[in-house]
């Protein structure tokens, strides 16, 4: 048997490099199939690199911290055999460009510069993640322009915080600079995705404490800034009485925990209504490429879930269209559940298609929450409140006590426009106000 290359495996749609936290393994131990060799990290989840054939590990390519590209070998693995030489990893047939990928180590996912063959490196030596590929691409900036920028990784390599340095101060050129790149000024200059780039200088004298950003903290801060960026923000608010709803979540809920162990939340049947919804709104279902709009047909439907740490992660709910609301409630219960110990799998948080954000567990009555990209829509919902509420009845108007709560929708204004944005919303809020409080469960 031959000496395999261990790849970095693809994690989801939208991951093109992940963060080696640690190795698990060093040059010389004796591997199993299966068990695994690195943890490692991307903006979405931690997960272990298993190998999947059994072996010695003879060369480690990469140290802990590096961030390497999908599809890169990160260590070599003798099968067995004497005098074996490593067995490059061939290149697998290309697949949609908004595919997820398995998660397999010692196979190649598709090859991510495929998507930026105009940006060949032309014999340089200089490595260019995907994601700095990527951003030269839409800005514009040829291969040879790309060489100048000055790199603050390892080697010399350009980072994304590099690049869109680069592309900032681009904008901020001598005019004779300008003028040997014409292409360039038609393209509004990038905003930067850091909040570091953006935010005024602080003063840091008085009575202060200076806190580092944890690693998943500096994720979020980054995914946040990039979507308001990406994504022209419109937010719709309205008010729904969902009494009914309460008064049968509270007649059931003690029979449905005794019966199947679980307690039953709003929040499955928030996710019931949006799935009915976004059948009758497909475009609210949907993603951006480019000047494509990808509508997505499976209905995955993610909930925000706080961590112990106070950062945020978004399990998904595969199918939810096709799942009874105890089917739901079993999701959700053990995702979050599953989210709160660490204990997440990369294919629980992959293919995302909308979000919920339950902002009223914290007793907020609404919110306006950033879109979680490639999505084009989020919903927030806010804490149910008893109300004084104007009520029509064939005696006349009456005044009677009512549970109230206000939904949001955060929706990119590219694609949903107010009249599609303000329908599905009160589309949601009628499916939660017509609810049946005879339902059997």
């Amino acid at each position: 048997m031959p000496v395999v290359e261990l790849i970095m495996p693809k994690m989801g749609e939208s991951i093109m490099e992940a963060t080696i936290l640690k190795w698990l393994k060093k040059e010389g131990d004796t591997v199993e199939a299966d068990e695994s060799v690195l943890e490692i990290a991307t903006d979405k989840v931690d997960s272990e690199v298993p190998a999947s054939l059994g072996g010695v590990i003879t060369k480690i390519l990469f140290n802990e911290g590096d961030v390497v590209a999908v599809g890169k070998a990160v260590a070599l693995i003798d099968t067995g055999g004497a005098g074996s030489t490593p067995q490059p990893a061939q290149e697998t047939e290309t697949k949609a460009p908004l595919q997820a990928e398995p998660i397999l180590a010692a196979k190649v996912a598709e090859p991510v510069l495929a998507q930026t063959q105009e940006y060949s490196s032309n014999g340089s030596d200089r490595f260019y993640s995907p994601l700095v590929m990527s951003i030269a691409r839409e800005e514009k900036i040829s291969m040879s322009e790309l060489e100048k920028v000055p790199g603050s990784g390892k080697d010399q390599r350009v980072t994304k915080a590099d690049i869109l340095a680069y592309v900032q101060n681009r904008g901020n050129q001598p005019a004779a600079a300008l003028a040997i790149q014409p292409a360039v000024q038609s393209v509004p200059a990038a905003q930067p995705e850091t909040i570091k780039a953006t935010a005024a200088p602080i003063s840091v004298s008085g009575n202060v404490e200076i806190v580092e950003m944890d690693r998943m903290r500096k994720l979020i801060a980054d995914h946040m800034v990039r979507s308001k960026h990406t994504s022209p923000h419109v937010t719709s608010f309205v008010e729904a009485d969902v009494t009914e709803l309460v008064l049968w979540r509270n007649k059931v809920k003690d029979g449905f925990q005794k019966r199947e162990g679980e307690k039953i939340t709003f929040t499955p049947i928030f996710i019931e209504a949006v799935a009915k919804a976004l059948k009758e709104f497909p475009y609210v279902n949907s993603s951006v490429d480019g000047t494509k709009i990808i509508v997505r047909k499976d209905l995955n439907i993610g909930m925000a879930t706080a961590l112990p740490s106070g950062n945020l992660i978004v399990p998904v709910i595969k199918g939810a269209d096709q799942l009874s609301l105890t089917g739901i409630t079993k999701q959700v219960n053990r995702l979050a559940d599953t989210a709160r110990k660490g204990k997440l799998k990369p294919e629980d948080i992959d293919g995302g298609t909308f979000t919920i954000s339950n902002v009223g567990t914290f007793g907020n009555l609404m919110g306006t929450p950033i879109i979680n990209q490639p999505q084009v829509a989020i919903l927030a919902t806010g804490v149910v409140k008893k109300k004084p509420v104007v009520l029509e009845t064939p005696s006349g108007d009456v005044i009677a006590i009512r549970h109230m709560m206000f939904l949001s929708l955060s929706y990119d204004h590219r694609i949903v426009d107010g009249a599609m944005g303000g329908s599905f919303l009160r589309r949601v809020a009628d499916l939660l106000e017509q609810f049946d409080g005879s339902r059997e469960i």
